[in-house]
């Protein structure tokens, strides 16, 4: 997709993105498991600073839908995103003031925008929801979970939610993703399987005119980002099926890996 950058998703999304996808998945399952590992282990002080709360970075912290309730829980959370509209959206809201916010692309993850950022170390960093798939090449992947692995406090976790990639997805599709009186929604995709990339579209159609919201991913199987976690310098220390801890299974179409730069020894 021609002219399509890391901040291309966002930038297109702003309008409708809590519209459509604020109460997207299973927000309290993360929130509590993400501020389980923050606030709930050994590392709190060291990644906290003294007695304060464990730090978690989020990887597209988008406007806020993990990262707002997980501030309230007492976790200090800091958030990176490449869409000035996206972090916008967040910063309007309620206890966003609590949060730390970066604009930048998380291939890259450079806190030092921000007084003392480069510093900082942190007890969790993730990625949920797919956001990891964001990054739109394998190189981009794989120097994100480098970056990541610099930026972890002695016995960090960094947790990823991403979809298992089916193997008989289609080379291209058209689908009605909503239909209302008033507006129609189509979502236009297609599927490059030698370079596990898929390029859409939602095509939003009103009386008024349309709009464009264009979307990319580079996905990977499990095995696959276990790999470039390995040569990240990270290990898998846990996989789950979602974010309450169900084992996961072959069958299953999502997962939650759990990585650390040692095995959890527990």
């Amino acid at each position: 997709m021609d002219g399509y950058g890391p901040a291309s998703y966002g930038d297109g999304m702003a309008g409708v993105y809590d519209e459509w996808y604020a109460a997207r998945g299973d927000i309290d399952g993360a929130v509590e498991l993400l501020t389980a590992l923050a606030l709930g282990s050994a590392l709190a002080s060291e990644a906290g600073g003294g007695d304060g709360p464990g730090r978690a970075l989020e990887l597209g912290i988008g406007s806020g839908r993990l990262a707002l309730p997980l501030a309230a829980n007492g976790v200090e959370v800091w958030g990176i995103d490449a869409s000035a509209a996206m972090v916008a959206l967040l910063r309007d809201k309620r206890g966003a003031e609590r949060i730390t916010t970066v604009i930048g692309d998380m291939a890259d993850l450079d806190l030092s925008a921000v007084p003392g950022g480069a510093a900082q170390r942190f007890a969790v960093v993730f990625a949920a929801d797919n956001t990891f798939f964001n990054l739109t090449s394998a190189d981009a992947q794989r120097r994100c979970l480098a970056r990541v692995r610099t930026l972890l406090a002695p016995g960090g976790r960094v947790v990823l939610e991403a979809f298992v990639p089916a193997t008989d997805a289609p080379a291209s599709s058209v689908d009605a993703r909503t239909v209302e009186v008033d507006h129609v929604v189509i979502t236009v995709t297609r599927h490059d399987r030698a370079a596990q990339i898929v390029a859409g579209q939602h095509v939003e159609l009103r009386e008024e005119g349309v709009r464009l919201h264009p979307w990319m991913i580079r996905y990977a199987t499990p095995e696959q980002i276990d790999a470039m976690a390995t040569d990240a310098g990270l290990v898998l220390v846990d996989r789950w099926s979602g974010w309450r801890r169900t084992p996961f299974s072959a069958d299953d179409n999502v997962h939650v890996s759990v990585y650390s730069v040692e095995p959890d020894a527990s």
